[in-house]
């Protein structure tokens, strides 16, 4: 008999995945650690909620799922691929979502496709707005009018 995280249908892919509490991964992400951080929100979320700000590197956003015009969520079919035009499989990726959720199961996909060094950041943005560590929000700008050049 196989052991029960090795059963055919058995889902306990996701105790594999590590999982470091919001602390962790802000410290994980600061200065020179090697670590890069991947969102994997929607762009909704990201407009309306604002995202993490980690020190001087780029923010990386891959949506793991998307919402449809009748609301629901449906997974994003290129996900894998669009990441691994992102980060090598050797890269050290810190993974984020909402709750924590949504990057645990983007973590599990991308381990059962080779990537070794994936971890889900626990409690998500909503934990790290809770730590009051620093946020950015996009700020939305009016449409121009037109009426005046701006120059002198």
């Amino acid at each position: 008999m196989a052991p029960p995280n090795q059963a055919a249908g058995g889902s306990s892919e996701s105790s594999l995945v590590v999982t470091v509490d919001v602390t962790a991964a802000r410290d994980l992400l600061a200065g020179d650690g090697g670590h890069r951080y991947l969102d994997v929100r929607t762009e909704e979320e990201l407009s309306r909620l604002g995202r993490p700000v980690v020190d001087s590197k780029p923010f990386l956003n891959v949506p793991y799922m998307f919402i449809t015009p009748q609301g629901t969520r449906v997974k994003n079919a290129q996900f894998v691929e669009q990441v691994a035009s992102l980060f090598t499989k050797d890269d050290n990726v810190v993974v984020g979502c909402q709750s924590g959720k949504r990057s645990e199961l983007a973590c599990v996909d991308l381990q059962a496709a080779g990537f070794k060094n994936v971890k889900n950041m626990g409690g998500g943005y909503l934990a790290w707005v809770d730590h009051a560590f620093p946020v950015h929000h996009q700020v939305q700008t009016p449409p121009s009018t037109g009426s005046g050049t701006g120059t002198a």
